[in-house]
């Protein structure tokens, strides 16, 4: 068993080579192998989104706070809120991020396959986000 305590691993700014704005995270879940579970609480501050991206495996969002926004390829963007539980599935390309005058939280929960978890891909435009 092992116990990381609250606060002892620090937060991690979202790099501007997958993110628009100001995003943080901070790892919940990084299971040791043969393990493949990840999981992190991801903070968007208004404005701010992910890259388009993909997981080999699907992801899980967990909305905790705020307002934000969720896109899959081809379809319309969706306002997601606290107790929202979005399922992203294996391969589909996607964004999520804050609403333009909220911030959001998320917690993210994806798996890696053959030890990657995420394949990003080309910014998301400011007019692909605003619809």
């Amino acid at each position: 068993m092992e116990i990381k305590r609250a606060g002892s691993q620090a937060s991690a700014k979202g790099p501007a080579e997958y993110f628009t704005g100001s995003v943080r995270r901070d790892d919940l879940i990084s299971a040791p192998e043969p393990a493949r579970v990840m999981s992190a609480l991801v903070t968007f501050e208004p404005g701010a989104r992910t890259a388009w991206h993909t997981h080999p495996l699907g992801q899980t969002l967990v909305v905790v706070s705020g307002c934000g926004r969720a896109q899959h390829w081809g379809g319309p963007i969706e306002e997601i809120r606290p107790g929202d539980v979005i399922w992203i599935s294996p391969g589909e390309k996607h964004w999520h991020g804050a609403a333009p005058t909220t911030a959001m939280a998320h917690i993210a929960i994806q798996e890696k396959l053959d030890g990657k978890a995420v394949e990003w891909l080309e910014h998301v435009s400011d007019e692909q986000y605003r619809g």
